[in-house]
């Protein structure tokens, strides 16, 4: 007889946080119950550049730990590289040192911090490069960061977002394919995403991205229109995707990402998990 599926976790991203200290957005997390954070690397919470960054990543691995909380880390601030230029420079630029560079401390930190994972995605191809070459500049650049990752014990987790040039779960098995099916390299499903450009319905879309499946982000929204709304506000009917995901043994977060929710955050955050537990009940 088979044993019963592993209940799902639930985490809220610190970017629907962004009123809050860090450790007042832990605090209140787990208050409420969640299981994880989703911590995006920024100038707000927690800055990858910041002179005193051992000490705030010791303090923040303290905190998770006492609240007995799991942790992610995200990359995906659109203006922390550049303050005028969404998402750049991205790894398929000229210039994509600042990315990689990025992206290799996102690394570090995941290790001192105990996350499993550092989420990334592609940003917008650049103007005038040819799609096969823009191919080769991604893989190119994750190939670049495996090394990093391997030393850390960190998987990259590749996230495809509307309207970026992986945009799509074919599109990141792809770029699977150009880095030889790296076991470090999986798969961060955005379910809003999903059913905002996918062509095939969001319960297809994860069971294709099951085999790569490292995280989960979950907010509500409508096709064709990228807006993170909360949970019934949107056309998504989540019980048989959060049932999929158990029947699947996923064991990654499923993390809120509810960014236009700071100035009412605790309130979102309380009602997004009374949602999900009812949902998945």
């Amino acid at each position: 007889m088979r044993p019963p599926p592993t209940p799902l976790r639930f985490g809220y991203g610190s970017n629907g946080f962004t009123q809050h200290r860090l450790a007042d957005v832990v605090a209140v997390l787990a208050d409420l119950g969640y299981d994880g954070v989703a911590l995006t690397l920024d100038h707000i919470h927690l800055d990858p550049y910041a002179d005193d960054l051992p000490r705030r990543v010791s303090a923040l691995a303290r905190q998770v730990a006492r609240h007995g909380l799991d942790i992610t880390v995200e990359t995906g601030a659109p203006y922390f590289l550049d303050p005028s230029g969404k998402h750049l420079p991205t790894l398929m630029s000229d210039d994509a040192e600042p990315r990689l560079d990025l992206l290799r401390r996102a690394l570090r930190i995941a290790a001192d911090l105990g996350s499993p994972t550092v989420q990334l995605c592609s940003g917008p191809v650049p103007d005038g490069l040819p799609g096969q070459d823009a191919w080769k500049r991604l893989a190119a650049g994750i190939e670049t960061l495996l090394p990093t990752a391997e030393t850390c014990g960190v998987a990259l987790a590749f996230e495809p977002e509307p309207y970026m040039f992986v945009d799509t779960v074919e599109r990141c098995l792809r770029l699977a394919e150009l880095v030889d099916e790296h076991e470090l390299f999986g798969i961060t499903l955005d379910i809003g995403h999903a059913h905002c450009v996918e062509e095939r319905p969001v319960l297809d879309c994860v069971r294709q991205a099951a085999p790569r499946l490292r995280n989960v982000q979950i907010e509500d929204m409508r096709r064709g229109v990228h807006q993170h709304l909360e949970f019934g506000a949107g056309e998504i009917d989540f019980p048989p995707l959060l049932a999929a995901l158990r029947d699947l043994g996923h064991r990654g977060l499923v993390s809120v990402e509810i960014q236009g929710g700071s100035l009412d955050a605790p309130d979102v955050a309380r009602r997004s998990i009374e949602f999900l537990r009812a949902a998945s009940a």
